[in-house]
């Protein structure tokens, strides 16, 4: 399975393999054109409630995780999501885009971890 990261504000490069935008809203600032997608999942991104409430607060980074990795197991689009991600994965390499400041604390890195582990 080859599943890379990568802030959507980096240059697209043909190593990225099969461009996967993971956030929720749109990035500031990034064109369609710039950002060379392949597709937009917005169904794999932590619910409104749970993103708004973490606030890529690194104190909450703990408690985000556990609760974000417990949607992406019970809900039915997540749960789809999830699986269609790991496929493309099987098939071909998928870096998985996202606009967060911190590149540690942040739900791509939970999702990558989540996606890789099953």
């Amino acid at each position: 399975m080859a599943i890379e990261v990568k802030r959507i504000y980096e240059a697209a490069e043909e190593g990225d393999g099969r461009r996967v935008l993971v956030d929720r809203v749109w990035p500031r600032g990034v064109s369609k054109q710039k950002a060379q997608l392949d597709e937009w999942l917005k169904d794999i991104t932590p619910s409104t409630d749970l993103r708004k409430w973490f606030g890529h607060d690194p104190d909450k980074f703990g408690q985000f995780k556990t609760e974000f990795q417990k949607e992406l197991a019970t809900h039915p689009e997540k749960i789809k999501a999830v699986a269609y991600v790991r496929e493309l994965a099987e098939q071909e390499k998928v870096t998985l885009l996202y606009a967060a400041k911190d590149p540690v604390h942040n739900h791509v890195q939970v999702l990558k971890e989540y996606l890789e582990e099953e």
